[in-house]
């Protein structure tokens, strides 16, 4: 098959997420020694036109786990490869930076940087108050069209308001790789989570975006299935996964899907 799905789906660098949406529906699981990394992702509508990107709308969920009950050692470096063939518009769309979101809450964050959202959600962390006792604390999840060096980016936003406020501000960069069927590289670097308390541990995200500039209506994620003539269903490699975690531990997954030519 000479094209694969066209295809771009930035929040896979969410895959050290939690519960998941009600259209994750198949999970990919690895496990390392006592650490355990599940994820999945679905985009909508998965039936799309031959040629020309369509709208869609991405949701991703994972989780970190141990298999042992022992506290999950914090992520520290994500390293996403996506399908090379997609689209991703950001023409006419506003941005956010890092120094607007830090120390705000869900509500604050919204009210700086509205006109940027291309995403929400909600995640969970274990955050260790005291020798020996972690707590559970659950989350609400932003995500921000974003620049850096002159290029597009995102911004992921986090907030915890109870037992502790903590915000947690992760900017990903958006690179890309000559060839191979992965073209576009996603990566970030987590910072700890409000100063050492903890990590996150699970999160679920949905990203999608219509609107409108210069007169035309444009949709933030696009993809097309290109399947060859006479083939109506496109199997693709989806994204390839690196995760760092705390003392060098490293995880690497891939995940495969498929979509339906609209006729």
């Amino acid at each position: 098959m000479r094209r694969q799905l066209a295809i771009f789906t930035l929040l896979a660098l969410a895959v050290f997420a939690a519960s998941a949406p009600a259209k994750v529906r198949e999970f990919e699981i690895i496990q390392k020694e006592n650490l355990r990394v599940k994820f999945g992702a679905e985009f909508t509508p998965s039936t799309l036109p031959r040629e020309r990107p369509a709208p869609i709308t991405v949701e991703i969920a994972g989780s970190i786990t141990t298999t042992d009950g022992s506290h999950p050692p914090p992520l520290r470096q994500l390293e996403m490869e996506i399908n090379r063939h997609g689209r991703i518009e950001t023409t006419g769309l506003p941005t956010c930076t890092a120094p607007l979101l830090q120390a705000t809450t869900t509500k604050e964050a919204l009210a700086r940087c509205k006109p940027a959202l291309v995403g929400r959600g909600s995640f969970g962390a274990q955050l260790a108050l005291g020798v020996g006792k972690d707590v559970p604390a659950t989350g609400r999840t932003l995500v921000f069209n974003s620049r850096h060096d002159g290029k597009p980016a995102l911004l992921l936003h986090l907030f915890i308001g109870v037992p502790v406020r903590v915000t947690m501000v992760v900017p990903i960069t958006i690179g890309h790789k000559e060839n191979g069927d992965f073209g576009t590289v996603l990566r970030a670097h987590i910072p700890k989570l409000g100063g050492g308390l903890g990590s996150v541990t699970e999160i679920e995200l949905k990203i999608g975006r219509r609107y409108t500039f210069g007169g035309k209506r444009r949709s933030y994620l696009g993809a097309a299935c290109s399947a060859p003539e006479g083939i109506n269903s496109a199997p693709f490699p989806f994204l390839r996964g690196l995760f760092r975690f705390e003392a060098h531990r490293k995880i690497v997954a891939s995940l495969l899907k498929s979509c339906t030519v609209r006729s």
